[in-house]
């Protein structure tokens, strides 16, 4: 494919966009009825397989997190999503957009994001009616001893 072509890809691709790539396993947590399947069908094509669900108890390269307002303390989901994943491994928060049910306030997401240790990277439209920020653990310094 040439640079071009990647590019268009990189634009048209949602999951491309966000960072997904071939053969990645990624954990999907928080799956209800009103998530985006235009998105879970992208990813799944991106990265060659379905997405492993919930009871899934190995580690995985992403996960990808629908949250809503009502679904709990944010801060506590980052945090038992980050048991789930590599290190240098990203997460990709998904909420609602401004005005939908279970909205969440990009103030939440942030603090939340800091709290469980992780740094967003960048916040993108990912459909009619959600919005992801991919969440990263920061490359903090390893602590001398």
């Amino acid at each position: 494919m040439s640079a071009t072509a990647d590019h268009a890809e990189e634009r048209t691709n949602p999951a491309v966009r966000l960072g997904f790539q071939p053969e990645q396993v990624v954990q999907e947590i928080g799956y209800d009825d009103d998530v985006d399947q235009e998105l879970r069908e992208s990813i799944e094509e991106t990265i060659g397989s379905e997405l492993m669900d919930e009871d899934y108890d190995d580690v995985a390269d992403a996960v990808v997190l629908w949250f809503r307002d009502e679904d709990g303390d944010l801060t506590d989901a980052l945090v038992d999503a980050t048991e789930y994943i590599e290190e240098g491994g990203s997460i990709l928060l998904l909420t609602p957009k401004t005005g939908r049910d279970g909205y969440v306030e990009p103030s939440d997401i942030s603090e939340a994001a800091t709290t469980a240790g992780l740094s967003a990277s960048k916040s993108v439209s990912v459909g009619k009616d959600w919005s992801g920020s991919r969440l990263v653990t920061p490359k903090a310094a390893k602590s001398k001893k």
